[in-house]
């Protein structure tokens, strides 16, 4: 997933693995990374990887099934600017997470979703207030680009 600077943005790596993706963006000036990693093993990893490079105190792990614990993150999630996900391939997993990021005051306007999945796997256009607007292909891998709606007057009468 090529990212551009992020100066300022908070961000959220969802199966973070070793934390490759949320490292790369507080590297280029993201000021805080939430990594979800559900395996323990990945999750040693990723703590050892954060503390080598001193983001420790930019970032915070957490132990989650995803999208199961999607609702733990709810806080952060509202907050983020950008949100990188590479779920295991197999389309089911991307599809869960997509209607779940997708739904009404789980993200904020303007936020991005960074999705990584097999070129095979089927990914919806849109889900709820997520709209991709861009896609690419490396090989087997897309990466596609959401971002989510403004609110419609209706919506921001109804909250």
């Amino acid at each position: 997933m090529a990212l551009e600077p992020l100066q300022g943005q908070r961000v959220v790596d969802l199966f973070a693995g070793s934390g490759a993706l949320g490292i790369e963006a507080l590297s280029r000036g993201a000021i805080r990374a939430d990594f979800v990693e559900r395996e323990a093993g990945a999750r040693r990893v990723l703590e050892e990887n954060l503390e080598s490079l001193g983001l420790v105190e930019r970032s915070r792990v957490w132990a989650l099934e995803l999208p199961s614990g999607i609702e733990r993150l709810r806080g952060e999630l509202a907050q983020a600017d950008l949100v990188l996900a590479d779920p295991p391939y197999g389309g089911g997993p991307a599809r869960e997470m997509m209607e779940t990021l997708g739904r009404q005051g789980v993200l904020r306007p303007g936020a991005r979703v960074v999705l990584e999945h097999h070129a095979k796997d089927e990914v919806p256009e849109s889900n709820g207030r997520l709209a991709r607007v861009r896609a690419r292909r490396y090989g087997e891998t897309m990466v596609s680009t959401y971002q989510v709606a403004e609110a419609s007057a209706a919506e921001e009468r109804g909250r």
